[in-house]
C-alpha cells in the first residue's frame, strides 16, 4: 500500500490557516458615535440654554401702521416699575399687565430700564413677563449720537 504522504495525515487541516490574534482595537466605529454624539450636542445645545427671548427694536426699522399700541413697562434706577404712565409695586404687575393686554399675549411690550438701573431687577420683570405667556418683548435704547 502506498503512502498517502504529509498532507493526508490525520488532524492535518488543509488550506485553513490559523489566525493570529490582532492586537490593534478598531476605533472606526467609536470615531463614528462620537461624531455623531457631537452634531447632536451642537444641535441641541442652543435650545437648551436658559433666557428670556428678547426681540430687540431696529433703528432703521419703520413702525407697521396696523399695529396695536405696544405696552410701555419703565424701571427707574431706584428699582420704581411703571406700567404706562401709572406706578405699580413688583407683586401687582402681572394683575395689572393682564388687565391692560386684555389677555393678548401676542401683544408688543416695551422694557425701558434706566442704565443706572439694577440689572437683577430688570431681568425679574422679564422673567415675571415671559412666565407668563407674553413673548414679544422688546428692549428700548437710545440710538448713540456720532
Amino acid at each position: 500500500m502506498a503512502s498517502l504522504g504529509p498532507s493526508h495525515t490525520k488532524g492535518h487541516r488543509r488550506g485553513r490557516r490559523t489566525r493570529r490574534l490582532m492586537g490593534e482595537i478598531n476605533i472606526t466605529p467609536f470615531v463614528d458615535v462620537v461624531l455623531v454624539l457631537l452634531i447632536v450636542f451642537m444641535v441641541a445645545a442652543p435650545l437648551l440654554t436658559v433666557g428670556v427671548p428678547v426681540d430687540l427694536p431696529k433703528t432703521e426699522a419703520k413702525s407697521m401702521a396696523n399695529e396695536q399700541e405696544p405696552i410701555s413697562i419703565t424701571i427707574l434706577a431706584d428699582g420704581q416699575i411703571y406700567l404706562q404712565s401709572e406706578q405699580v409695586a413688583f407683586d401687582d404687575l402681572m394683575p395689572r399687565l393682564t388687565a391692560a393686554s386684555a389677555e393678548q399675549y401676542d401683544r408688543r411690550i416695551f422694557i425701558r430700564g434706566d442704565s443706572t438701573a439694577d440689572y437683577g431687577v430688570v431681568m425679574q420683570v422679564m422673567a415675571r413677563i415671559n412666565s407668563a405667556g407674553y413673548r414679544n418683548l422688546g428692549l428700548i435704547t437710545d440710538p448713540i449720537s456720532k
